[in-house]
């Protein structure tokens, strides 16, 4: 099975230091969603692994982020494309849970429910968390300059080895022509 797994905010969606609040400021980057129905097509499956601290804070339950979700499938349906699965941490930072990306749990719940490991897939992310969590797994990080990647760029030190993209898109078409 081939896996691509992406950060949410930032990459398939804009995101803010304010957090993402209700369905409304959830928008998806339309290319990142034709990004995403080209891996689909490509025969790749796609999940996401996502903190969420804004319900462990209270800025919103997890009945908004269903909506957000339910939004982002119905947009991509409408382009004949899907996500897998969704994998998400409600936790705020000083929780200490196993989920919390940079730690794997998020990861790891997304190769138990598809019976998979992880070596083989790709972390595509735009936070220094989302490369170490799929360092901790064996994934191979990607980072994008989209969301909060500008800010993770400028800490080198995270970066060693890992290809940086301009966004989910510009990693989409160099990575399927890779692969074909």
């Amino acid at each position: 099975m081939k896996l691509v797994i992406l950060d949410r905010d930032g990459v398939i969606n804009e995101d803010s230091d304010d957090y993402i609040k209700s369905v409304d400021e959830f928008i998806p980057y339309p290319d990142s969603l034709d990004a995403i129905v080209r891996l689909n097509q490509a025969g790749y499956l796609v999940a996401v692994a996502t903190n969420q601290s804004g319900i462990g804070r209270g800025y919103y339950d997890e009945k908004t982020l269903t909506a957000m979700h339910e939004k982002l499938a119905q947009q991509l349906d409408q382009r004949g494309g899907h996500i897998d699965y969704i994998a998400w941490c409600p936790h705020r930072p000083d929780q200490d849970c196993d989920c919390r990306k940079p730690r794997p749990g998020l990861l790891q719940q997304i190769g138990r429910h598809f019976d998979i490991r992880l070596n083989d897939a790709i972390m595509v992310g735009d936070k220094r968390a989302d490369i170490e969590a799929a360092r901790a797994v064996g994934a191979r990080p990607v980072l994008v300059r989209t969301g909060k990647g500008e800010r993770t760029l400028a800490q080198p030190s995270a970066l060693e080895g890992v290809p940086v993209y301009a966004n989910l898109s510009t990693f989409v078409d160099h990575f399927l022509n890779q692969d074909a």
